[in-house]
């Protein structure tokens, strides 16, 4: 199973599918999904999930972001529907990390969309001067100052609150990550759906879901140099195979056993 480019998105399919994912990545680091989340998104191909990975360039505009990765996954899926290369009864789920998750929530809130259901990554929704730490140290006019995203972090909690549609959703917090700002959605989530939304407070950071199953070769003798990089490549792969299999889990409750 090899990643495929189409369309400018990367696309994963398994022999037997048994579902859809339309990921969305974070700020920058979206940018190519393929590889800075790939052993993520491979684990979810390998138990079955189509993956169809949209990079963004980052902008201040959230929304037309939020508006054109949902044109670009509906044409490939329309693509593999015409072709027959994917079945139409599938089940389809958003998943994001930080601003991957925003635009999901946006996505779900502006526009139509049919989703078994949304897995939310270390949520982020902070405004300008707090995404961009050093914006008032920059040579930069001072109006500029004043730039918000759009929607401002306000406007996308009121979006949030009174017209985010899908109902089934896993918000995933690390126990290590001062980015996160999932509390702040949580209750407005469980007061929408009620027994539709999980929470789940996991190890690891804010780069968690961009770890890799690193390859640590070893010399002739085991240094100590050795001992450090594998307890090093055991740490990393903890936190990931936790979140894997937390997502694994929830995508596919009723199965016992989870494939890779």
């Amino acid at each position: 199973m090899n990643w495929q480019e189409i369309s400018g998105s990367w696309v994963l399919i398994p022999q037997q599918p048994i579902g859809i994912i339309h990921f969305l990545g974070g700020a920058f680091i979206g940018t190519t999904p393929n590889l800075t989340y790939r052993w993520m998104l491979e684990q979810l191909a390998k138990a079955g999930y189509v993956v169809i990975a949209t990079p963004f360039l980052n902008t201040f505009d959230h929304t037309a972001i939020a508006r054109s990765t949902l044109n670009r996954f509906e044409n490939i899926l329309e693509r593999f529907y015409s072709s027959n290369q994917i079945q139409t009864y599938l089940p389809i789920y958003g998943v994001g990390h930080s601003l991957g998750s925003k635009l999901h929530l946006l996505i779900g809130s502006l526009y139509g969309v049919q989703r078994a259901g949304n897995i939310l990554i270390s949520f982020n929704n902070y405004p300008v001067k707090r995404a961009i730490p050093l914006i008032e140290q920059l040579s930069i006019d001072t109006d500029a100052l004043n730039i918000e995203f759009s929607p401002s972090p306000e406007e996308t909690t009121q979006l949030i609150t009174s017209d985010y549609q899908i109902r089934r959703n896993l918000l995933i917090k690390f126990s290590n990550d001062t980015l996160d700002q999932t509390k702040t959605i949580t209750p407005i989530l469980q007061q929408r759906f009620s027994h539709m939304i999980s929470l789940q407070k996991l190890s690891g950071n804010h780069l968690t879901p961009l770890g890799q199953n690193i390859k640590w070769e070893t010399g002739d003798n085991f240094s100590a140099l050795d001992a450090l990089g594998q307890w090093v490549k055991q740490s990393f792969l903890k936190d990931l195979n936790g979140l894997s299999q937390e997502m694994l889990r929830w995508l596919n409750p009723e199965k016992n056993t989870l494939m890779g």
